[in-house]
């Protein structure tokens, strides 16, 4: 690390974790109901519905989600790699139900920000006091020939939302014969979890290296740098020496260009490929309820005010998640839930009458390389002139020289994090 040490960081970051757990008091039910509508119920989502209802119980938390089961994109890849099932990424609302949530299993379909209402397509309607926003990601067409039907084709699934593309593209490597490559195409910044594909790259070749040895992995980015690259290059050349060839957009004119699904074939400004699985991972926006409502500017992400995350767009809503512009936070799980808890207290704090306190917020990113070899990133953020801004000297990467043991220690406080992270948010 900079310049406190993992331990002392780990001390940090558990400390943030439980005062959130824990420093949220019950607040005796004032007069007059309180009404807080939550769309979307993913990492943020979920997380800001428990605790609100958790810090005051007069406040009525509606939760509303297309969807009856939650897979969590983190950890996702190890299902890629063969080291986890699809079902234990797998989780309900049943935990948010005993904290007095309201769940409710519909799609939002408006959100009337001077009415302070939210519709759904189910026909209901539900008004609010304040009502926050955690839509997850939609995709961008920006390869052309690969839209929403080309991935409905089960040929080159993206699997950046976790759950039957994951699956899919398990079963697609399953299939592929040795000696047959394997192309992923990241996408653009920004995006979902920073480091995803190039974790993913890790985890195929482990299962690659163990069941297919011929087979190849080729990366061909949108981009000419990425999270985490020298400790990923060094996982490569230590662990799959020859299996993955990184080409920045520089080298190819910017990646992949144009696909044909129904053939299989990808291209970019110089060549064509013929791979034997194709990942690509189109670019990303926020949710697609967030540009209906009107939340979204020009970059297809929310713009929100540092300290509660209001949209600076509609008073009112506060955009939660990876659909917030929340640079320098990334758009990451453990980010989503620390956003979701700073959010929670304020909108406490504002249905109450009072003013929101100072937020700060904690990250750490797991990426797990080879079996007993695990890598991370850590930061701490405050507020700074009203924006989001990183604690100078709380943070790091993991060290290069770091030693096996020290490595093998990382994969464990990332099944750790992994366990104690969803049962914060779903338990």
């Amino acid at each position: 690390m900079n310049k406190i040490n993992r331990r002392s960081f780990i001390k940090i970051a558990g400390a943030a974790t439980a005062a959130s757990a824990i420093g949220f008091p019950m607040i005796a039910a004032a007069a007059g109901k309180k009404q807080v509508v939550i769309v979307g119920g993913g990492t943020a989502g979920a997380t800001a519905a428990k605790y609100i209802r958790r810090a005051d119980a007069s406040v009525e938390v509606t939760l509303i989600e297309p969807n009856k089961n939650y897979y969590t994109c983190f950890m996702s890849n190890e299902v890629l790699g063969g080291e986890r099932k699809l079902d234990s990424l797998k989780f309900g609302y049943d935990g948010l139900r005993k904290h007095g949530v309201t769940v409710v299993h519909d799609t939002v379909t408006a959100i009337d920000a001077k009415g302070q209402k939210v519709t759904t397509q189910g026909g209901k309607s539900f008004s609010y006091d304040r009502c926050i926003v955690a839509p997850g990601i939609s995709f961008v067409d920006n390869i052309e020939g690969y839209d929403a039907a080309a991935a409905a084709m089960e040929k080159m699934p993206h699997a950046w939302k976790a759950g039957p593309q994951t699956a899919l593209l398990r079963k697609q490597l399953e299939a592929m014969a040795d000696g047959g490559t394997v192309l992923i195409a990241p996408p653009p910044n920004p995006f979902r979890c920073p480091p995803g594909p190039y974790e993913r790259a890790c985890q195929i070749a482990s299962y690659l290296k163990a069941n297919k040895p011929k087979s190849k992995i080729l990366i061909l980015d949108k981009k000419d740098k990425f999270s985490k690259q020298g400790l990923f290059t060094q996982a490569w050349d230590r662990h799959y020496k020859g299996m993955i060839d990184w080409v920045k957009a520089a080298d190819t004119g910017g990646g992949v260009m144009r696909v044909d699904a129904r053939t299989g074939k990808v291209f970019t400004e110089f060549d064509e490929y013929t791979p034997a699985v194709a990942n690509i991972i189109p670019a990303q926006v926020a949710g697609s309820i967030a540009k209906v409502a009107g939340l979204t500017d020009d970059s297809g992400w929310c713009p929100v005010t540092g300290k509660t995350f209001e949209s600076t767009i509609h008073k009112g809503i506060h955009v939660i998640g990876d659909a917030a512009i929340q640079a320098p936070l990334p758009k990451s799980g453990y980010a989503a839930n620390s956003e979701a808890k700073v959010v929670a207290a304020a909108v406490v704090d504002l249905v109450n009458g009072r003013e929101p306190g100072t937020p700060s917020w904690v990250n750490t990113c797991y990426s797990i390389v080879a079996p007993n070899d695990g890598i991370s990133v850590a930061m701490v953020y405050n507020l700074v002139d009203g924006k989001v801004a990183k604690v100078a000297g709380s943070g790091g990467l993991t060290p290069m020289d770091s030693s096996p043991e020290e490595r093998a220690r990382e994969v464990q406080y990332a099944y750790s994090w992994f366990n104690n992270i969803t049962s914060d948010i779903f338990g």
